[in-house]
């Protein structure tokens, strides 16, 4: 793969992530306005507008869309549902596993894996992968074949260094959480910095449809 083609590529990347991630955000908001009847939190990280599931999702959807593309709305709904489903389990797996908190449980509805997704659920992901093959992935591309390539570069080179220090804080402010909750007490200069910029009040707000798993 020549330079250019890799580095296109990384762009699409990137930016398919980014999209999806605040797309989930506000799909997100929407249902916690209309099931609580007020605004509530739902961001994946501790900054921005983002909830990387949904932008994982969709790169997983970009990583094929060369293979099913061509295909019928319907193969494509299948693929993507099966795929957006696996995505959602690992998220949920890897987050309790890791943190000791899962932010959804699906264990009240049929069809469910471990309440880590869902029939509905993965029905919900194919209708995302067919909006996200026929509509949002040529938008993107067009996009970024329209804008300066400098221009692009250089604000994707921001972004990507403000997204890795918000992933980066949320792991440790999180880790940090799941310590205090087990009684870890305070050992070092960064479990002080997060006690006092990241207390469980204010994971709790940012987090607010967490669920503890930790007995």
């Amino acid at each position: 793969m020549k330079r250019k083609n890799v580095f296109k590529f990384v762009l699409i990347i990137f930016w398919v992530f980014i999209i999806g991630s605040m797309i989930g955000y506000g799909v997100e908001t929407i249902v916690a306005i209309i099931q609580n009847g007020h605004f509530a939190s739902r961001q994946g990280l501790l900054y921005g507008p983002l909830i990387p599931v949904y932008g994982v999702g969709l790169v997983a959807y970009y990583l094929i869309i060369s293979k099913i593309k061509d295909k019928g709305n319907l193969k494509i709904f299948i693929i993507t549902m099966v795929l957006g489903g696996i995505v959602e389990y690992l998220f949920s797996f890897f987050q309790e596993k890791f943190f000791g908190t899962v932010s959804w449980d699906y264990s009240n509805l049929w069809f469910n894996i471990n309440g880590r997704t869902s029939l509905l659920h993965c029905l919900y992901w194919g209708t995302g992968g067919v909006l996200f093959v026929k509509y949002i992935y040529p938008f993107i591309e067009k996009l970024i074949n329209k804008i300066d390539i400098l221009a692009l570069k250089q604000i994707t080179v921001i972004l990507l260094v403000l997204l890795a220090f918000d992933v980066g804080i949320s792991c440790i402010a999180a880790n940090r959480q799941r310590e205090r909750i087990e009684g870890v007490a305070a050992n070092s200069s960064l479990d002080r910095f997060c006690d006092e910029y990241y207390p469980d009040s204010v994971m709790d707000y940012i987090y607010s449809n967490k669920i503890n798993k930790i007995e």
